[in-house]
């Protein structure tokens, strides 16, 4: 059993990391953050990036024809942020916010903090949502939640999700998806969906040597083994544990209808979580029906 991010991920200093662009999305991001860093004891740093770096670098900060934009631009962030904070400081008091305005590119700015992060958040569908998502998702260290402008019902209430396929991967977001459990005292629904194209990969066997009608009790087995390590660590979340032939997209959005998290690998194997980001998480990061959490290794 391995623990789901480096320790840096988890000491006490570590914040909870919001960007912000002034979308309701962002602002979404914001009391799902502020929540976290609330009940978790953390502290709330809230960022901007302005993406004035490559303008500064044609021009220079001195430039009289691009000068007054600058300032402008630095002032509206700074505004940004503070709004936020605000937002979070009339909704919990007790939680400490730091804000943060930089030169770089959103994208830049969150993956840079994830480095040390407890959690980076952002909005699913706020201004640059595609790139910024995506950069985000793929190249950030330790484990990134998009969230939604408007929950779906289930949102604070249903259970914990999580996509399982045996990679080193897949191990990291089943023990934050305990964790996550655990702290909101939820379900956890362990989700293991296995290809056509990769039968018999744990067994380490082609799949023309397993007899076809015990796959499904071997993958049941597997699941079992993949689990019995995080149960024993977090005996007090009820586990329910369903398997799947195929259909890994279709099968997670149906199942985050009514969760209230939805937890992947950043990628996983070839036929399940795919390359980089994985075609599985990419897909389910824009279409789930709640907040998904994607998990890096070795944060």
């Amino acid at each position: 059993m391995t623990k789901p991010y480096s320790d840096i991920h988890h000491l006490a200093s570590a914040s909870v990391v919001v960007g912000v662009d002034g979308s309701p999305a962002a602002a979404a991001a914001v009391d799902w953050a502020a929540d976290i860093a609330a009940h978790r004891r953390r502290t709330l740093r809230v960022v901007h990036g302005t993406s004035l770096e490559g303008l500064i670098r044609s021009y220079g900060r001195a430039d009289s024809r691009v000068a007054p934009a600058l300032a402008a631009i630095r002032v509206q962030a700074a505004a940004l942020v503070e709004q936020a904070a605000q937002r979070v400081r009339a909704a919990h008091p007790a939680v400490r916010v730091t804000t943060q305005v930089s030169e770089s590119s959103p994208a830049k700015l969150l993956v840079d903090a994830s480095a040390q992060a407890y959690q980076v958040i952002l909005g699913r569908g706020g201004a640059g949502f595609g790139s910024t998502l995506a950069a985000v998702t793929a190249h950030a260290r330790g484990s990134v939640v998009a969230v939604d402008a408007i929950p779906e019902a289930g949102v604070r209430s249903g259970p914990v999700v999580v996509g399982i396929d045996g990679s080193p991967v897949s191990e990291a977001a089943t023990a934050a998806a305990f964790e996550e459990a655990a702290e909101r005292r939820a379900e956890l629904v362990a989700v293991h969906i296995w290809n056509d194209l990769d039968l018999g990969w744990f067994e380490g066997v082609s799949e023309v040597a397993l007899p076809i009608a015990s796959i499904g009790e071997s993958q049941r087995d597997v699941l079992a083994e993949r689990l019995a390590g995080w149960q024993e660590k977090y005996p007090d979340v009820k586990v329910s544990r369903r398997l799947y032939p195929s259909g890994p997209v279709a099968v997670l959005r149906q199942r985050s209808q009514g969760a209230q998290l939805l937890v992947l690998g950043s990628r996983g194997r070839g036929g399940f979580l795919g390359m980089l980001l994985g075609s599985t998480s990419n897909a389910l990061v824009r279409q789930a029906h709640c907040p998904v959490m994607v998990v890096h290794p070795n944060g």
